[in-house]
């Protein structure tokens, strides 16, 4: 007996599934058969932005009416369309790349999938996010390279092509060098070329096909080395922090060796409160490209106490005797150490471990003149005091 309730409530079970599926099912129908067209929108009203334009409407009080299209022709001959439901009225008709009028089609489709006769509409939209982009691009010859940069406000989603000659001599995208981004300030900084004549084009496109025309810029990388450490010598000025006395010193940044005692380390409480400074000799007057800084381990932690987080780097020819950082120092470059895991205080993960390992460039000012004399002045460190350590630091760009 017990074996025949359990079938009929199984039965009964699947027979509600059943039911439940078919209801489901209904409403994912046509509500209606119905061939009638539904009615037009009303009152649409255009607000032509950069590369698109916003289309505003009245919705028909149609209960058959499921959602309305606009169908367009972009600059590049393609057919586009976009949708909206019914409980919208707003549609975007986005992707052009001229300043030139027009047609949108717009239609109201009801839940047969049948369309009502087009609304006609002109636009005209202001210029496309490529040629603002295109326009602002900025090439500059940086030691080993060239530094890129453009402006995106509109924050567009866009790629910067580079092109270069191949074997043939015919130019060709270069997707290692091309940047892809949606991001508002363009930042391309491209190294390890050798010091010759180089020309490259730069091109904008988006992810309508949409193409401008393309820069070709000419440029000869600035020769880049390492300023020789042997030269280099501590240059203890007034206001300079006191190093810690347990082993560490100034000049062991250096020396090419990792770990404890072979760091340096300010003392914070003799150090003051202010930002820590240290100063250093280079023995040789260069133009600085950047200065790699490894920052020194608490165990396997490298975000934590006296590592840098904020801080900024002065160079100098002849530096005033007075310890002031007065006109004769030069800001290089202001710097954040940015944790690469976001975890929180304390705690790294592999990903911050290995970055902070190999140590990081920060790149200096390619307009400043060229210097001597290095001074480093730590704003925050990660432990929020300021006194500041480095377990090793190179110095890079012309010391010719």
């Amino acid at each position: 007996m017990r074996k025949y309730i359990a079938s009929y409530t199984l039965m009964l079970a699947s027979l509600s599934l059943l039911t439940a599926c078919m209801r489901d099912y209904d409403t994912h129908m046509p509500a209606t058969d119905s061939k009638d067209q539904p009615l037009q929108v009303s009152n649409i009203k255009v607000e032509n932005q950069a590369g698109k334009a916003v289309l505003t409407y009245t919705v028909p009080n149609d209960p058959n009416l499921l959602y309305v299209k606009a169908s367009y022709t972009l600059s590049t001959g393609k057919q586009a369309e976009v949708k909206a439901s019914y409980h919208s009225n707003t549609l975007v008709v986005d992707g052009f790349a001229d300043t030139l009028e027009h047609e949108i089609s717009v239609y109201s489709v009801s839940r047969s999938e049948v369309a009502s006769a087009p609304v006609t509409v002109k636009i005209r939209p202001l210029e496309a996010p490529i040629w603002k982009v295109f326009k602002s691009i900025n090439v500059l010859a940086a030691f080993g390279g060239y530094n890129m940069t453009a402006s995106n406000e509109t924050r567009a989603d866009l790629s910067i092509l580079v092109l270069k000659k191949n074997a043939f001599n015919e130019y060709e995208t270069d997707i290692n060098m091309s940047v892809y981004t949606n991001t508002d300030i363009i930042e391309s900084k491209i190294r390890g070329l050798d010091t010759l004549d180089y020309t490259f084009g730069f091109l904008v496109t988006d992810k309508w096909g949409n193409t401008t025309d393309t820069l070709y810029q000419t440029f000869k990388p600035l020769y880049e080395t390492e300023f020789p450490p042997a030269s280099f010598a501590t240059f203890n000025l007034p206001g300079d922090a006191p190093q810690v006395t347990n082993g560490a010193a100034l000049q062991y940044i250096w020396d090419g060796q990792l770990g404890w005692p072979w760091t340096s380390f300010t003392n914070q409480v003799p150090g003051g409160s202010g930002p820590h400074t240290i100063t250093f000799d280079m023995g040789t007057t260069g133009k600085v490209s950047r200065v790699w800084i490894r920052p020194y381990p608490e165990g396997s932690r490298y975000y934590y106490l006296t590592t840098m987080k904020r801080f900024e780097i002065y160079g100098s020819t002849a530096p005033s005797l007075s310890g002031e950082l007065d006109a004769s120092w030069i800001l290089l470059g202001s710097y954040t150490v940015v944790k690469p895991s976001g975890l929180p205080y304390g705690t790294d993960n592999t990903e911050d471990q290995t970055t902070a390992a190999a140590g990081f460039n920060w790149e200096a000012d390619l307009l400043a003149p060229k210097v001597r004399y290095m001074r480093i002045r730590c704003l925050e460190n990660f432990a929020g005091g300021t006194a500041q350590s480095i377990n090793e630091l190179k110095v890079y760009g012309d010391p010719r």
